[in-house]
């Protein structure tokens, strides 16, 4: 068992309080940013940053469904994470200035299966997961 880290940036043409107003409002904007494999999202409590609980299932593939029950965290003014309360998953989202815009980093984080499906866990989720961030985060630029 080790270690899985995931990292997707992007550069945005927002100031970083309007990117992450935008992706802390979980009632709201959020919801239409997910892809077509997180099912089932539901606002649990809150719906706008800190204090928030989301649940949703990532369709890793077609066999493998993860339930997330995620509560929601800012430890500073530049950072949300989403913790998920079944698992190790760590959702990291930072975001700084860059220029006239935003830098925004989402860093996945969790505890990887150990053997043979550990193996092809290490290979095969970053690849799902870093695709899912993109899909968020071409949706977010899009609202830009």
């Amino acid at each position: 068992m080790g270690q899985i880290n995931v990292v997707t940036q992007r550069s945005l043409p927002a100031p970083p309080d309007r990117v992450l107003d935008l992706a802390a409002d979980y009632a709201g904007t959020r919801a239409q940013l997910w892809p077509e494999n997180i099912t089932d999202y539901q606002v649990l409590a809150g719906g706008k940053g800190p204090g928030t609980r989301i649940s949703y299932r990532l369709h890793a593939t077609k066999k493998r469904i993860r339930d997330v029950a995620a509560e929601v965290s800012a430890p500073d003014a530049q950072s949300l994470v989403e913790a998920d309360q079944n698992s190790t998953l760590r959702t990291v989202w930072r975001v700084r200035p860059e220029g006239d815009g935003s830098h925004v980093t989402v860093m996945t984080t969790w505890t990887g299966a150990g053997g043979v499906g550990g193996f092809f866990e290490r290979i095969f989720a970053p690849i799902g997961v870093r695709k899912l961030w993109t899909a968020v985060l071409d949706n977010l630029s899009a609202r830009l």
